[in-house]
């Protein structure tokens, strides 16, 4: 496979860094092609602004969505983005690998989804009319690739786990998972998290290397989380809501937007 790692901590000799170092190794020990962004190092740019679209006349008011569609149609986005779009295109699998700040992923990425994911590339695609609203969530350009998550966190894992006081890690994964990778048409796969990451020894962090490795070696085969798809008869257009009659009666939530396979009602 073609794999695309997208890096996100500003210390090379960080945990993050070890872990990133140590899952590159094993996909190219099982012979996947690589790249790695590493934004921090590229100096990513996070921030929009007019600097992003050249061709937006000065007198003309800026509106992200619209300037990025028009950007992006004409070929102008500008050089970075457009080089990792280009990324995107040529892998099968992505990764995002991040330290979870303040409950999501640092900004430099975030900014990275938001710059990177132009209007007319990553949304704002497709049909939409009364059978269909749009390639997203399930299609869309990235359809068809593998995505997942490396996240390290310092809380202990009770804390994030279905009582814990942080709120349990796929409810706050489910943004990045489903809104983020899910909502281009990737397969997310579960994630890998690391917690109490400050408090690693060498041999917990063998330990944590080789569940990585583990990962690696079954990034291919791994099911993915069984995400409804939008427009595969679930849910009701335009409205989106889920039709009556799946998932548990009363239940809300992110878990209602998982399949039957993952135990709601269909």
């Amino acid at each position: 496979m073609k794999v695309l790692l997208v890096f996100a901590h500003p210390e090379p000799r960080s945990l993050n860094g070890a872990l990133r170092d140590v899952a590159v190794a094993e996909l190219q020990r099982l012979g996947h092609e690589m790249q790695v962004s590493d934004l921090y190092a590229q100096g990513w740019k996070p921030a929009i602004d007019r600097a992003d679209f050249p061709g937006l006349a000065p007198a003309e008011r800026l509106l992200p969505s619209a300037a990025s569609k028009a950007a992006f149609d004409a070929g102008e986005l500008t050089q970075d983005v457009r080089d990792e779009i280009d990324k995107l295109l040529w892998a099968d699998a992505v990764i995002l690998q991040f330290p979870l700040w303040w409950f999501t992923m640092p900004a430099i990425l975030k900014g990275w989804v938001e710059r990177v994911f132009a209007c007319g590339f990553a949304y704002g695609v497709g049909e939409h009319s009364d059978k269909r609203w749009g390639d997203r969530y399930g299609e869309g350009v990235l359809a068809g690739k593998r995505a997942m998550l490396i996240v390290t966190t310092g809380g202990w894992e009770p804390h994030y786990g279905p009582r814990g006081i942080n709120g349990p890690i796929d409810d706050l994964l489910f943004p990045i998972h489903h809104g983020i990778l899910f909502y281009p048409g990737c397969e997310v796969l579960p994630p890998y998290v690391l917690y109490q990451a400050g408090r690693l020894d060498s041999a917990g962090f063998e330990a944590a290397a080789e569940r990585l490795r583990e990962r690696m070696r079954t990034l291919a085969e791994t099911p993915p989380i069984p995400y409804r798809r939008q427009n595969g008869g679930d849910y009701l257009i335009p409205t989106m809501e889920l039709r009556p009659g799946l998932g548990d009666p009363g239940a809300t939530g992110f878990a209602l937007h998982l399949s039957e396979a993952a135990g709601s009602k269909a």
